[in-house]
């Protein structure tokens, strides 16, 4: 049987701790809240008001739950006031020293059967246990921010918590409406174990001038669907929080992909430590201010002085499968005329099929009027020969991901296609400039990295090699926004943005599998409702296919040459027997 808290403390009303402060008033629970001073207790106040306040006006609470939850806390600068209370949860600074100085002092002050908590989201939860006398009755309750919002609290256990504090927090956890997730003491836990290496690698990425801050987060807002850029989520969440997360886990785990990116520490020591200083990543109307400003960063759009763009009258297409009649579709709905080229008649009708069939259900759905559709259809023709590109002024070719394959279309290309003709390929992972080199213009050579299905997603990469020329790339940047993209920009290297980042971050989630440090379905659920994403790592490795991620890592391990890129043995394993996700049937789970 667990206990009923009907008193809890609350220690730091920042906007996490307020945050804590207000899921627990609004489950009927009794809160003493806890600040430094008298004019911090007044922020914190503050803080508690605007966001009751917010619910209130939009009518998530009544005005009677509103003042009720108000009536049940009571705040003081007096710690004494916490001695009876049955939990107290810190939410200071993440300091080391100061969260076990802290904890020494409330060991005095609280009853021997009062349970001690720390929100920590890095930081080792036995060292701050061992700090008081009775360390059986410390746990870790990672809430994520905003509280009041996201469901996900990881309830941490230290090798010294006794068996009833646990279920006791586990069971109020459960009583305040969120999803706990059990983990050991381990630096970043799940979320942030997981998190924070995608942020900092996002940070490298930015640091080495590979792809601009608005590029890196569009890449990965309309690519994966994330709620936020990596580089927006670190100015959220606070550059100084940021680099003693990277700090605490690189030195508990020694791995090089954790240590802090050399720039974080300069904003940091700088005083850009994002929104809160008002300039991290980027530059804010005020502190604490959500609303970006332009600065001397941000793009200004359109070519570059004396960049000419090349006229794009006619499109040619070579491949028939999904990703090419995805793209089809979408430069014939922008008013380009398409010419596609299929290996037989068969396969131009299953095409031509295919685009009628989604046509229609445009029209069923009322996106789209017959006679919109009949233009669309009007402007696609099909053939077999692939002199019918002759006249194109853009061939987009999406074939099989084998780069001989590649090389002899690109050569062929060259010889078919008029001077002038742009030559792109929509390769997720092979070199382009290995495509290039096999023409005599290699200079009019790009990458046009659609995602898939293409009709739906906004996202494509637009990369350039070496010897790309700057009116080719300026002309497949206007291109792309004439079609309704949304285009980001890199150099030509394995995984370009989006792969490079993501990745890795799912080859650390079977890493941390692997280790049985959590399940697969604990991890998932971290990761959607902690971390705000749209499918948890092994949901996604199981639609993607083990198959094709274990290709992409390899290409990313042989590139960067980074040890922590080198794929889990676990999905090697995986794939070796034959199970490569929903597509086999079983993956990391069992589908029916």
């Amino acid at each position: 049987m667990t206990r009923e808290f009907t008193k809890v403390g609350v220690i730091g009303l920042g906007t996490m701790g307020a945050g804590i402060v207000e899921v627990f008033a609004r489950n009927g629970i009794d809160v003493v809240a806890v600040e430094i001073d008298d004019a911090a207790l007044e922020k914190g106040k503050g803080v508690l008001a605007k966001s009751t306040g917010r619910a209130l006006s939009r009518e998530k609470i009544s005005q009677e739950e509103h003042d009720a939850l108000h009536d049940r806390v009571s705040y003081t600068t007096d710690l004494q006031d916490l001695a009876d209370c049955q939990l107290v949860v810190e939410a200071v600074p993440e300091k080391l020293e100061l969260k076990k100085e802290l904890f020494g002092r409330l060991d005095a002050i609280v009853a021997p059967d009062a349970i001690l908590a720390t929100n920590t989201s890095s930081l080792p939860v036995t060292e701050i246990a061992v700090a008081t006398s009775n360390p059986k009755r410390v746990v870790g309750m990672h809430f994520f921010n905003p509280a009041p919002v996201l469901q996900f609290v990881e309830v941490i256990k230290t090798v010294i918590t006794a068996d009833d504090v646990f279920e006791d927090v586990k069971a109020l956890a459960d009583r305040l409406g969120k999803k706990p997730v059990i983990v050991g003491d381990k630096a970043g836990f799940i979320a942030n174990a997981l998190l924070f290496g995608y942020l900092n690698h996002a940070v490298a990425m930015y640091e080495g001038k590979y792809a601009s801050r608005e590029d890196i987060d569009a890449s990965m807002r309309f690519g994966c669907g994330y709620p936020m850029g990596p580089l927006a989520l670190l100015d959220l969440i606070g550059l100084d929080t940021a680099y003693e997360i990277l700090d605490t886990m690189y030195k508990q785990g020694r791995d090089r992909l954790h240590a802090p990116s050399p720039v974080i520490k300069q904003m940091v020591s700088a005083g850009l430590k994002g929104r809160k200083s008002g300039r991290g990543f980027y530059t804010y109307a005020a502190p604490g201010s959500p609303e970006v400003v332009a600065d001397a960063q941000t793009p200004t759009g359109g070519a570059p002085a004396g960049v000419e763009l090349r006229p794009i009258a006619k499109v040619g297409v070579v491949g028939s499968g999904t990703m090419a009649t995805g793209i089809i579709e979408v430069f014939a709905k922008a008013g380009y005329d398409v010419v596609f080229i299929a290996r037989g008649q068969d396969k131009v009708d299953g095409v031509l099929g295919a685009i009628a069939k989604s046509q229609a259900k445009m029209i069923d759905r009322g996106r789209l009027t017959q006679e919109a559709a009949d233009e669309v259809n009007a402007r696609i023709s099909g053939a077999t020969e692939r002199e019918a590109l002759a006249d194109v002024d853009i061939v987009v070719e999406a074939i099989a991901e084998d780069l001989a394959i590649k090389q002899e279309l690109f050569r062929d290309l060259d010889r078919i296609c008029k001077p002038g003709a742009i030559l792109a390929t929509t390769t997720s992972s092979l070199p382009i400039i290995d495509c290039a080199k096999v023409t005599s213009r290699p200079a009019d050579v790009i990458g046009m990295h659609f995602f898939n299905p293409a009709q739906v997603m906004k996202l494509v990469e637009v990369v350039h090699t070496v010897a790309t020329g700057a009116d080719v790339l300026a002309t497949v940047q206007d291109l792309c926004a004439k079609v309704g993209k949304v285009a980001v920009t890199c150099g030509d290297r394995s995984g370009f943005i989006v792969n490079a980042l993501l990745f890795p971050y799912l080859n650390d989630a079977v890493r941390m599998l692997e280790a049985n440090y959590a399940s697969a379905d604990d991890i998932d659920v971290a990761m959607k409702t902690g971390c705000g994403l749209p499918m948890g790592p092994f949901e996604l490795l199981d639609v993607v296919g083990l198959d094709v991620s274990l290709a992409i890592q390899r290409e990313l391990y042989l590139e960067f040459r980074e040890p922590g890129y080198a794929p889990a043995p676990l999905l090697e394993h995986l794939v070796t027997a034959g199970y490569l996700g929903r597509k086999t049937g079983r993956g990391f789970r069992t589908y029916a």
